[in-house]
Formats: C-alpha cells, sequence, structure tokens
C-alpha cells in the first residue's frame, strides 16, 4: 500500500540571473526537515544520482533551463525538492513566477515539520504566497480551476469554481487553499488577515512568520476532504477569503 504523501507548492518572483533562492530552499527545507539531505537527483530512468556538488549542480540546471529537482536517495522515505518558472503568460499579475514543489511521505513523524519547512521555504525564495496540502485533499482542490467540456470548472464537494492563475490580478493573490497556508505580508494584507473579530478560530493554529507574513492551518489534523468537519473548514474559510481565487476581487 503507497503511503499518503503532502505535498508543497509556493509561487515566488521570477529567477534572475545567478539566484540563489533554489540553493537557499534546498539548505533551509534540510534546516528544518529532521536528518534530510538533499544531494541526489534521478535520472530518466528512475535511478537515483549523487550530487557531491549539490548547489554547483543547481546552479548549472538553472542556466539550462532545466527542472532542478534534488532528493534525499532513499526510495523508502522519498522526499523531493524541485523547481520550475512559470511565465508571464501563465501567472497571475502576468508577472513571471518561480514555482517551488516539494513532496514528502504523510507519517506521524513528517507531520510536525510540515509548517516549518513550509515557511522556511518560502521565507528564502520569498514567495507571494504557498501550502502545504495532502495529496488526496489536492486532487479535489485542483479540480476547482480545471476547465470541463461545457466550459467553466466543475469541482466537487460543493468547493467554489477558482479562475486560472492568469487572470488572478496579482501574483499576492492565492490560486486556492490548503492545508497549512502561507501568505506573505503582502499577501495578508491584500486578505485582510488578521480580523480578529473574524479569525479568532483560525488564530489558533496560526503563527507569524520572521518576515511579517502567516502560516494559517486550516485542521488539527491533515485536511481530510471526506471528514465533514475538514471540508466545513475549507468552505468556511472560502467564505472568509472571497479574493482567493479571484471570486471577489476589487
Amino acid at each position: 500500500m503507497t503511503t499518503p504523501s503532502l505535498l508543497l507548492i509556493a509561487h515566488a518572483p521570477a529567477l534572475v540571473p545567478d539566484d540563489e533562492r533554489p540553493a537557499l530552499a534546498a539548505r533551509a527545507m534540510e534546516q528544518v526537515f529532521p536528518a534530510l539531505n538533499l544531494s541526489w537527483t534521478i535520472s530518466d530512468e528512475g535511478q537515483f544520482i549523487p550530487l557531491p556538488e549539490r548547489d554547483t549542480w543547481i546552479a548549472q540546471e538553472l542556466r539550462t533551463g532545466g527542472i532542478h529537482l534534488v532528493c534525499n536517495g532513499d526510495e523508502a522515505f522519498l522526499v523531493s525538492l524541485s523547481g520550475q518558472e512559470s511565465s508571464a503568460a501563465l501567472s497571475a499579475g502576468r508577472r513571471a513566477q518561480y514555482e517551488v514543489h516539494a513532496e514528502w511521505p504523510s507519517t506521524p513523524s513528517s507531520l510536525p515539520p510540515s509548517g516549518p519547512v513550509l515557511s522556511a521555504v518560502a521565507e528564502v525564495t520569498r514567495a507571494f504566497w504557498g501550502h502545504v496540502t495532502p495529496h488526496a485533499a489536492a486532487v479535489d482542490i485542483a479540480l476547482q480551476t480545471s476547465p470541463t467540456l461545457e466550459g467553466p470548472p466543475s469541482p466537487p464537494r460543493g468547493l467554489p469554481p477558482l479562475k486560472l492563475p492568469r487572470e488572478l490580478r496579482a501574483p499576492e493573490v492565492p490560486h486556492h487553499l490548503g492545508w497549512i497556508n502561507y501568505w506573505s505580508a503582502a499577501a495578508t494584507r491584500l486578505l485582510g488577515f488578521p480580523d480578529p473579530s473574524r479569525d479568532a478560530e483560525l488564530l489558533t493554529r496560526s503563527r507569524r512568520t520572521p518576515s511579517g507574513g502567516w502560516l494559517v492551518q486550516l485542521t488539527d489534523t491533515p485536511l481530510d476532504l471526506e471528514d465533514p468537519a475538514h471540508l466545513d473548514a475549507l468552505l468556511r474559510a472560502y467564505a472568509r477569503f472571497a479574493e482567493i481565487g479571484g471570486r471577489d476581487a476589487p
């Protein structure tokens, strides 16, 4: 039986020449995730390849426009981190972005680092926003922006349909919600968070980040949309933050 996984995505400003943020993201993840060493990559044939000079290898991959994927080389507990660029034509605010992706197994020992890993990676990459979400919930959430044959998205479970990223007015507008959400200082201002009168319950599971952003966790345990209480928490958060996904842009 395959172990469920947690997915991390952070949306940050586009890379510039000799940008150190991809290497910094790997170091940040290693510092927070217990005993993690991201010194391997994976070949096209699925073989682990050691990277004795990982940061140099990442810089070389960036110069050739590749997707720089590093991992811990452990098939039994695979942790990966990769990055890719999203063109201005496809990105919120029509500004090119750098997307950071990570994945690791969802186990009792890997859950506590989830928020700190998200915060560390988002902060060093200067992300606008990001999230960590269980894979199963992320599949349903992705359907909020997936057009159907008839036209607009028709997401399951009563989730609201959301606009495509390229239709959003600014890169600080989160595309959607997740289990643990990272919102930069600019994103929190745009969303009006926190509002003590409306966000008291959310604030019990939220904390400030060093740069002035926030980590906002929707549920105590990983988001499970088969659980009515978790689904209700997600729906209430969408109702509270109507600009997420471009549903109520000014």
